[in-house]
């Protein structure tokens, strides 16, 4: 028999300040952290919801989040048709007290008066720093179907990197046992010494439950889910963990990695997962018309080539390509390549890379002009003076000053 679909009210947390993505994030969050050829990290999950039919979301935003607002006014507009059905930006009200969000849990026991006007059956609350597919009705189906009070998102991380996260012992069935958020020596799995068992911070409440724990927490001086709320509420409740490897979406293809996720939250792991969307047969395709992954509508012409040599990239809309070598790379929208060799880089939009310029593993945030023959990404020490340089060798390029359109600037119509 098929369950109805309760009525589910989204929130999802992106104030994250991102301070481990630095300089990706000196002018913006987390979230708003390009990704791609053409999306945001914070796509990923609001595309998760969308397409889960899952149509009334607040976006809970805080740290530098000017430029995340802009993209959602600009990509993420609901039909005023059905004023059920919204993606709104909700700044920390302070209504409470003077302070922003102290942690997750703060941030939305600041955002109760919401949750009581929506009167939902179910509360999701979902991370913005993610990239993977999601279908959230099916973990909605298992939590109903456990007759859970809360649900968390759950998959099996490499034991070396599991300390990063909050770490689950769950029984056969799910039932949550203990909780350790960030643990230094994480538990392995019972039938798999080689992972843990990591939350992904994507949770599904019953509103009356959430209510109350935040009520309760608040009382308590509870900040976090991870680190306070939840090891409490596992004594008191059914908490159940939903395993993401069970999940299944529809048009993936034999090659891609299953259960594919990414917490994207250092440079190397940014880098890395946009490796993972190239190739033949990437481990995560971003073409999948039954789930697709909604962004901003750029309206610019498609890309420009001439006498260019291209392998293993992407190059996004109103690029203009000039005499470039460009390997394994990929090329954001309007960007203009002079006669340039990249291997291995990323380059955000609204740049300019002169005659010469040879870069590898490179990330270029946007809006820089890279001068007629710069070498950048084969002197490590020389690197290291100038940009920001990852352990394993990556060099990223902090945002330079401009606007959102070089149609008018002239070194870009005559070169």
């Amino acid at each position: 028999e098929k369950m109805t679909m309760p009525n589910i009210l989204a929130l999802v947390l992106a104030g994250g300040e991102g301070s481990r993505l630095f300089p990706l994030t000196e002018h913006r969050s987390k979230p708003s952290v390009p990704f791609g050829g053409r999306y945001r990290i914070v796509d990923f999950v609001l595309s998760n919801l969308v397409n889960s039919n899952i149509f009334a979301i607040y976006l809970l935003v805080q740290y530098k989040s000017q430029s995340l607002i802009e993209h959602i006014r600009r990509s993420w507009v609901m039909s005023p048709l059905f004023p059920e059905q919204f993606i709104a930006v909700v700044p920390p009200q302070m209504r409470e007290s003077p302070d922003w969000f102290q942690g997750t849990a703060d941030a939305v026991y600041q955002n109760l008066g919401l949750i009581e006007k929506h009167a939902p059956d179910l509360v999701v609350v979902f991370s913005a720093d993610h990239i993977y597919r999601m279908d959230v009705r099916q973990m909605v189906a298992f939590h109903q179907a456990s007759g859970a009070d809360i649900t968390v998102a759950a998959l099996p991380v490499p034991i070396a990197a599991a300390s990063a996260f909050g770490i689950i012992d769950a029984a056969a069935d799910g039932t949550i046992r203990k909780f350790q958020e960030k643990p230094l020596n994480p538990a392995p799995m019972t039938n798999d010494p080689m992972h843990a068992y990591a939350s992904m911070g994507n949770y599904v409440f019953n509103t009356d439950v959430l209510i109350k724990a935040l009520r309760e927490g608040n009382r308590l001086g509870e900040k976090d889910f991870g680190n306070d709320m939840l090891p409490r509420l596992i004594r008191t409740n059914r908490v159940f963990a939903y395993n993401f490897c069970n999940n299944r979406i529809p048009g993936i293809r034999d090659y891609e990695e299953p259960g594919y996720w990414r917490d994207v939250g250092t440079i190397d792991a940014f880098f890395q997962a946009h490796q993972d969307s190239l190739g033949l047969e990437p481990k995560f395709d971003m073409f999948n018309p039954k789930w697709r992954i909604g962004s901003n509508n750029y309206q610019g012409p498609s890309p420009r080539f001439f006498n260019a040599e291209v392998d293993n990239s992407i190059i996004s809309s109103g690029c203009m390509i000039r005499g470039a070598r460009i390997r394994n790379s990929i090329v954001r929208s309007e960007v203009l390549l002079e006669d340039v060799e990249l291997d291995e880089c990323i380059i955000m939009d609204y740049s300019v890379l002169r005659k010469g310029a040879r870069l590898k593993r490179v990330i270029v945030d946007r809006y820089n002009t890279i001068e007629a023959g710069t070498c950048i990404g084969y002197d490590t020490q020389a690197d290291r003076r100038a940009f920001t340089v990852t352990d394993s060798g990556i060099v990223v390029l902090t945002r330079g000053e401009g606007t959102d359109s070089r149609a008018d600037n002239v070194k870009f119509r005559y070169l």
